[in-house]
């Protein structure tokens, strides 16, 4: 395998997690003010301008964000942003329902409220993402990520490309849509990066899942090696080899960095590209079987509607582009 490939593991495995679509927001929040979301689907990006702000995700302590941090809920997770600790928050709910325009996530949703006090401009970015499963590394991530722009010089940069872009799509010029959606992702690339390889040394006591495979040269390479071939015939065997690991030594780091087997991640993976490929309806069942390395249509449609619930055909019916 090329070296620079394996180094590079962390593009091979995100690719295929490309947001469908981003949805926008702008708030002018005046202090004091404070906000209550019961949690979205799919990761939530947010960034300020003006007076820094507080956020907590329920059931810990919050912190402060200051202009220009980045602050990502990779599980979209249930929280509160506010202008200090310890008010009493208003629903999210009521004032983006009091504001939106159409369905959720077909226009940007602006608004303004608070006391009168400083100001917080605070711009938000809600990832749709496909389905993911267990063969995601959104699921090992923490429920609060923030990036120090004083620590992480990129961050600012970003973040300004943020407020530019969430700025434009208000007033929703032909492509916004798709910039949004680009953008989030570059942000969600960013933020994994970052918080992969910031602090390598606490990742390495502290941090399991997938990233902490990505961060394992031997790991990585099979992980790469999964997600570039999906429809091969990979056993334990044949993915050790490739890692240059005893298939006993290889099966157990695997397990101990990633928190599942070899073979339960290809098995999610390939349900996880099969969804993306069931929305595409120029492709026939067979086709898509064939794509994730089922030689039977039966076999793969099993498989399918164990992991989600339902068969190819009504998954196809329900997400289906068209």
């Amino acid at each position: 395998m090329d070296p620079a490939r394996d180094a590079d593991a962390l593009s091979h495995v995100l690719s295929t997690y490309r947001s469908e679509r981003a949805v926008t927001a702008r708030f002018s929040l005046s202090a004091p003010w404070a906000l209550h979301s019961t949690g979205v689907d799919g990761p939530l990006i947010r960034m300020c301008t003006g007076a820094p702000y507080w956020i907590g995700v329920d059931g810990a302590e919050p912190v402060q964000v200051a202009p220009h941090d980045i602050a990502m809920l990779p599980h979209g997770g249930a929280h509160t942003v506010s202008s200090a600790p310890g008010l009493e928050p208003v629903p999210f709910r009521s004032l983006i329902e009091a504001h939106s325009v159409g369905r959720h996530g077909d226009h940007p949703i602006v608004f303004s409220h608070g006391g009168g006090g400083p100001v917080t401009e605070l711009f938000s970015l809600h990832l749709w993402m496909p389905a993911q499963g267990l063969g995601s590394i959104i699921g090992s991530l923490p429920p609060l990520i923030v990036l120090r722009q004083a620590q992480i010089p990129t961050t600012a940069s970003l973040a300004q490309a943020m407020e530019s872009l969430v700025n434009e799509t208000v007033t929703q010029r032909p492509g916004w849509q798709l910039s949004a959606a680009r953008m989030a992702d570059l942000l969600l690339v960013h933020v994994l990066c970052e918080h992969l390889y910031a602090q390598p040394q606490a990742q390495a006591s502290n941090q399991t899942g997938r990233l902490r495979g990505l961060d394992d040269e031997s790991i990585a390479r099979a992980m790469s090696l999964m997600h570039e071939r999906p429809a091969h015939p990979w056993s334990v065997a044949t993915l050790a080899q490739a890692s240059y690991l005893s298939r006993t030594v290889f099966s157990e780091r695997f397990r101990t960095l990633v928190g599942v087997t070899p073979m339960h991640y290809l098995g999610s993976y390939r349900m996880t590209l099969a969804a993306e490929k069931l929305k595409n309806r120029q492709l026939s069942l067979h086709q898509v079987a064939e794509a994730v390395g089922y030689a039977s249509e039966k076999a793969f449609s099993r498989a399918f509607q164990r992991w989600t619930g339902m068969t190819p055909s009504a998954y196809a019916r329900r997400h289906g582009a068209g």
